[in-house]
């Protein structure tokens, strides 16, 4: 939060790709402290509307002085309503928020796994790591070809990409997790990295530490504020004592270590959490 700035930003594209909406916000300031897994709080609706909550997006790009850009699809009214904004137009943003992914601090294999949009921020991860000499291996899942995103972009910035698709419309037919586990095998992989809808990032956990592989994965919870206030993001996950605490998604997150969140109490308060409830205590 140290590096975040709260500004007005004119939008200077937006345009449609496939299922998804690509926007670009001048920020010449904030995009000179973005890092890969950084995300952006963007306050919807008119004056007067009924939208409060910000919408929070990963940043997909940022050109040093200039803009970021962020992916978007149309869930709600929120991104209803940002879809039908023009070139001009301005919106309240907050950026750059959350912790970042850790890049090794050695040269190795990584595996960047993604579902639908949650690739966006995959081209800046595959970049950074390339930078550092690192083998970077994609694999792009979506439930059919038109749902996929930055398929060519990321096959420019990887060594290699991998697409599934749970209908088979492109690439494998199956989900990420079907071709993880011999990618990870083939590249001698050292870290996974994820960023995707809630149950494939459970998954890819999984499969991660099965193969004593440690992951790295991008939570999406409904991020309210993006400056750890309104406490809507809370999840279970354990520390490095060996003792779960309920911690913010937006702040000391979004990016987790896989093997420490607590995925099938995701959206409880585990019993053994610290400052749990007592049940029938007062």
């Amino acid at each position: 939060m140290s590096n975040a700035q709260q500004l007005t930003s004119t939008i200077t594209s937006i345009t449609r790709v496939g299922a998804y909406w690509h926007m670009v916000l001048r920020a010449p300031s904030i995009a000179d402290a973005v890092l890969p897994g950084h995300f952006v709080a963007v306050a919807v609706g008119d004056a007067g509307s009924s939208m409060l909550l910000r919408r929070a997006f990963s940043i997909h790009n940022a050109t040093i002085g200039e803009s970021i850009e962020v992916i978007f699809a149309e869930h709600g009214a929120g991104t209803k309503w940002l879809a039908t904004q023009k070139v001009g137009a301005q919106l309240d943003i907050i950026a750059p928020l959350g912790t970042p992914f850790i890049l090794p601090r050695s040269t190795m294999s990584c595996v960047l796994v993604a579902g639908g949009y949650g690739s966006a921020p995959m081209g800046m991860l595959a970049r950074a790591l390339k930078r550092q000499g690192c083998h970077v291996e994609v694999i792009l899942g979506a439930a059919s070809g038109d749902r996929l995103f930055g398929v060519l972009d990321l096959k420019r910035d990887a060594d290699n990409v991998t697409v599934t698709t749970d209908d088979g419309s492109s690439g494998v037919r199956g989900r990420v997790t079907d071709v993880l586990a011999e990618i990870i095998g083939q590249s001698g992989a050292g870290v996974v990295y994820a960023c995707g809808p809630m149950p494939m990032l459970k998954a890819v956990a999984k499969v991660a530490t099965e193969h004593s592989v440690y992951s790295q994965c991008a939570v999406e919870e409904a991020m309210a504020c993006g400056i750890g206030v309104c406490m809507t993001c809370v999840l279970p996950v354990i520390g490095d004592d060996g003792q779960t605490r309920m911690v913010r998604s937006c702040v000391e997150g979004p990016v987790f270590r896989g093997d420490r969140v607590r995925w099938d109490d995701v959206h409880t308060i585990p019993a053994d959490t610290v400052g749990a409830p007592i049940p029938g205590g007062h």
